[in-house]
């Protein structure tokens, strides 16, 4: 027994510099396709190729030869299938592999005043109950939703965002996107998430924030005007009922914006929520 595993020892391939590397390269790579498919429909889709894999290799085994013919007549028309089932998919993973950075928690703002501003919006609207989508740009442009919505190009301030918002204004329902240091345009249409996994309750604003997140790498922050609770989506993914700590540090801002503790004018603001 020592020496057939001594033979299979020198036998196996030797583990070189290159190979670790390969190893570690696919490794991330099906990890991030993993995080790409967690909790959405591409994931049953999944399930339902492996069902069909195994029985064809029970076909095979247990001689069903109409089964494994059947498989094997729609064998060649599955990559043309998965591309169109899995293109959404697709693109947002070679677009993940574009990222500068494909691990990223924070937002792409031009200066501290910007983030200090949607952040005095989002305390009002929150404490008023009044619905918001405040979408900020990364890495990835927006320009297409950007063209569906009414351009701006105006500085970001408090005063403006609230009145875009302000219920019964022209453009109350929408978007606004945030593109460097400037609010690039209100009212924009966004894709609605199809995630088959969350909540019916989900309003259209949720299901927004969610779908531009899974097209592109932008911070989506949402409010809600039946609770006037503050959401925040990135990737894919909702956070919801989020504390102004964290919504802060979301936009980059330290602890010390709020003003917890002060006078200053966002602390006034928060105690109102």
């Amino acid at each position: 027994m020592h020496a057939m595993i001594e033979q299979w020892l020198e036998s196996a391939p030797r583990l070189t510099l290159a190979g670790v590397l390969d190893i570690l390269v696919m490794a991330l790579l099906i990890y991030q396709g993993i995080l790409l498919i967690r909790g959405r429909r591409a994931a049953h889709i999944l399930s339902g190729i492996a069902v069909v894999i195994v029985a064809y290799g029970a076909s095979v085994f247990l001689g069903l030869m109409v089964l494994r013919s059947t498989i094997e007549a729609l064998a060649p028309y599955t990559a043309f299938a998965l591309i169109v089932m899995f293109q959404s998919e697709i693109r947002r993973f070679l677009a993940r592999i574009g990222e500068r950075k494909w691990v990223s928690f924070g937002s792409r703002l031009e200066s501290r005043e910007v983030g200090d501003e949607i952040l005095l919006a989002v305390i009002h609207l929150a404490s008023q109950k009044i619905g918001a989508l405040i979408v900020v740009e990364r890495d990835i442009g927006l320009r297409t939703f950007i063209e569906s919505g009414v351009p701006l190009d105006a500085r970001v301030t408090r005063d403006l965002l609230l009145s875009i918002f302000e219920p019964g204004g022209a453009l109350h329902d929408g978007a606004v996107i945030v593109q460097g240091a400037r609010l690039a345009a209100a009212a924009c249409f966004l894709p609605l998430t199809m995630n088959p996994e969350l909540s019916r309750k989900l309003g259209t604003r949720h299901r927004a924030a969610i779908g531009v997140t899974e097209e592109a790498d932008c911070l989506a922050i949402v409010v809600s005007e039946e609770r006037g609770t503050i959401s925040i989506a990135t990737t894919g993914e909702l956070e919801m009922d989020v504390p102004l700590e964290r919504l802060a540090e979301r936009l980059g801002l330290p602890k010390a914006s709020l003003g917890l503790g002060s006078t200053a004018p966002m602390a006034r603001e928060a105690r109102h929520l």
